[in-house]
């Protein structure tokens, strides 16, 4: 009896540290509630890595609730309210429009932000440090980036002279990352044609003023909106043959000549972190919210062939990823 006890004990003493917090035989439900991404891109699947690093597998005991508005803002409304009507546990978000929505849904189901640009400014949480409501969860705010775009640019493209940048006017944090941008454009002695938009019809408008005032270079600022229009955005500027660098790796995976920014998939490997906090007992209110710690400079050289673009060696030594 005294062994059988001694193996009890050694079984419980070093039981895998993931389950702690976890009910026995308990099938938790997470929304996942996105504008720009569908469920199999690289950062929901980072997310699913995470979770399986916390002990949280599909089907066993975890199951996503995955709603993708395909890049149409207005049916986010209508998913956020599906996925509090199905009483998930959490649920996850990656853009403003889409937390914002999530939010307006529900103010006692916790909401972990994989990708805001700017929670506070945006009215979701009191501060970085201390949410206070139900929404916590990771930032993409780094204005500052915005002016390291434009050296990119100049450098990649000397002659450039007038830049357009395409900015969602509905995104709270886009106003930063507009000024910072300006204060850049001007130390490189670039000037640039604002366009304002703030849905996908609205681009159609922005590219035709683009093509009317001729501009050397193009750059978009972070939106979920934008990015869930890639495609449309990356194929106008190789018409229109424009060096353009964008803030998302996507952009650059689709033929945009370069990206810069926050990496999209490590702070979805991170949002599993604070649900598993979540999920044991942690309240959303309390749980600081992480500013961009990885950034990832990808160029695309098929695209620079096309536009008769040399990339300087020094440039393609400091990319993390160099398209073929």
């Amino acid at each position: 009896m005294r062994l059988i006890g001694l193996v009890v004990a050694t079984i419980l003493t070093f039981a895998p540290l993931a389950a702690e917090g976890q009910q026995p035989g308990k099938m938790y439900r997470i929304g996942v509630l996105t504008l720009s991404m569908a469920s199999s891109t690289p950062a929901v699947e980072a997310f699913r890595h995470g979770l399986r690093e916390h002990g949280y597998v599909e089907g066993q005991n975890i199951a996503l609730e995955f709603r993708f508005a395909q890049g149409k803002p207005e049916q986010l409304a209508g998913m956020a309210a599906e996925l509090v009507h199905k009483k998930v546990e959490i649920i996850v978000t990656e853009s403003v429009l889409a937390a914002r929505e999530a939010k307006r849904a529900t103010e006692t189901i916790p909401i972990v932000t994989a990708i805001h640009g700017d929670p506070v400014g945006a009215g979701l949480v009191a501060s970085l440090t201390r949410p206070g409501g139900n929404v916590t969860g990771l930032s993409l705010l780094a204005p500052e980036l915005s002016g390291k775009r434009l050296q990119l640019l100049k450098e990649v493209a000397p002659r450039s002279t007038q830049v357009a940048v395409i900015w969602n006017v509905g995104n709270p944090a886009a106003a930063r990352y507009l000024a910072e941008t300006r204060t850049a454009a001007r130390a490189l002695a670039l000037q640039l044609q604002s366009l304002e938009v703030r849905n996908p019809p609205d681009l159609d408008a922005a590219f035709e003023a683009v093509a009317a005032a001729r501009p050397s270079a193009l750059i978009t600022l972070p939106d979920g909106m934008l990015l869930a229009n890639k495609t449309r955005i990356v194929d106008f500027a190789a018409k229109s043959r424009l060096p353009a660098i964008f803030p998302d790796h996507d952009f650059a995976e689709v033929g945009g000549l370069m990206a810069y920014g926050p990496s999209l998939s490590s702070n979805f490997r991170r949002a599993a972190t604070y649900v598993d906090k979540i999920l044991k007992g942690a309240k959303p209110a309390e749980l600081p919210i992480e500013q961009p710690t990885k950034f990832e400079f990808v160029i695309n050289l098929k695209t620079a062939k096309a536009l008769g673009l040399t990339i300087p060696q020094s440039i393609l030594q400091r990319a993390d990823q160099v398209i073929q």
